[in-house]
């Protein structure tokens, strides 16, 4: 195995995954790929607190830098899907990930950080749809599940948090970003390894626009609720850590919680496929939605008590693990092979894009460096109340239905 470059769409696409060691590889590529989330989403907040910001700026910041999840996964996919390398797609985001990633050594304005980081998400946006969509295709022709594979982004998580958590007790505030070059950088190299499945060519009954399926009533009410979802993390991704450093929690527990609530997600990507077959798209989603909008309120009103931050904590397997291999289920069941791609783009564009950047935006412009973290934590449970009770305007058999094409 010779990885050539990025281009080379021909040789990729058409070399088979080989067996347990392509397996492997996805699981280093999901192991890197979420090991970068779990270093900078936790500790992004402390690292520009580090370098003077206020709280709202903060969250602006966040919300502009998340924009960029909107206009990115959408060009990425189409251009994986209507030429069908998804790897080269992959590779060259990770890539230029790294470059504009590097610019932030350079930069210490609002401006300046801000730029570096929207560049980098923007670049960042061609991973994860396109190794979703491999990934997928692969396990297909194993015995291997998804969850199975997709199980080792948490524990990347956990392992990258657990250390940079303990780093920041040692080091200085700009550790996350030390940290993030490296994992970034290996991330790139992993997927020169990554081989696809060969896959037939879209046939031409399936061209056309993603959005005719978008608009189709359950996938349009599955993107809102993912996106309430999303707008109800933007407490928890922006301010948990400060939020733990408020109270008096150490880094090294800061890093403790945030590595339970993954560990928490293992064991749901492990069972994942059960689920779903046993209950269906549209319970495990109400359920989650709904249980996210308690972990919230407790955060507001309990946070104080140790306990209650463990057991919070261990709802984000459903908040995140669950919802999460449910989402990529629904997506790859609803739509057909030749927009599988641009599905998943639509769901990080606006769920995690248009939902992520306006949560960041109002999370950071209600908290006013902490005095205000318990009506930011009520703001997000409210939320997550609303994307799980707008489920009920769609019905069970619909959301279990393959889409009309």
């Amino acid at each position: 195995m010779s990885p050539n470059g990025l281009n080379d769409a021909k040789s990729t696409s058409a070399s088979p995954a080989s067996g347990k060691t392509g397996l492997f590889i996805l699981a280093i590529t999901y192991w890197l790929y979420f090991g970068q989330l779990g270093v900078l989403v936790p500790y992004l907040g402390i690292f520009l607190d580090g370098r003077g910001f206020s709280s709202a700026e903060i969250g602006e910041l966040f919300a502009v830098i998340t924009l960029a999840r909107i206009l990115g996964p959408g060009l990425w996919a189409g251009v994986a899907d209507k030429t069908g390398n998804a790897i080269g797609v992959m590779r060259l985001g990770c890539l230029l990930t790294v470059l504009s990633f590097s610019s932030v050594f350079y930069f210490t304005s609002f401006w300046g950080l801000t730029l570096a980081f929207g560049l980098m998400m923007m670049f960042w946006t061609a991973v994860l749809p396109q190794l979703e969509v491999i990934t997928m295709n692969t396990v297909a022709k194993t015995k291997a599940t998804y969850g199975q594979i997709r199980l080792w982004g948490s524990v990347g998580f956990i392992c990258l948090t657990v250390g940079v958590g303990k780093a920041l007790d040692i080091f200085s505030t700009d550790t996350p970003v030390h940290a993030s070059i490296g994992v970034l950088a290996l991330l790139f190299i992993s997927t020169l390894f990554i081989r696809s499945p060969n896959e037939a060519a879209p046939e031409s009954s399936t061209a056309g626009s993603i959005w005719k399926y978008a608009k189709q009533k359950p996938f349009a009410i599955f993107i809102f609720a993912s996106a309430c979802l999303q707008i109800s993390f933007g407490a928890y991704y922006g301010f948990f850590a400060l939020y733990m450093r408020d109270l008096d929690y150490s880094g090294q527990q800061t890093g403790i919680f945030i590595a339970l609530g993954v560990l928490a997600e293992v064991g749901i990507f492990l069972i994942a496929r059960r689920l779903i077959s046993q209950f269906g798209v549209w319970n495990l989603l109400f359920v989650s939605i709904a249980l996210t909008g308690l972990r919230w309120y407790v955060m507001a009103a309990f946070a104080d008590t140790f306990m209650v931050i463990v057991l919070s904590q261990l709802i984000h397997a459903l908040s995140f693990g669950l919802t999460h291999a449910v989402s990529v289920h629904f997506i790859h069941q609803f739509l057909p092979k030749a927009y599988q791609s641009r599905g998943q783009a639509v769901y990080i564009s606006i769920a995690f894009g248009l939902g992520g950047a306006f949560g960041n935006y109002m999370a950071g412009q209600q908290w006013q460096q902490g005095t205000n973290a318990y009506e930011t934590f009520v703001t997000a449970a409210v939320f997550a109340a609303i994307g799980s009770l707008s489920l009920l305007l769609c019905s069970k058999k619909e959301m279990e239905s393959a889409g009309e094409y």
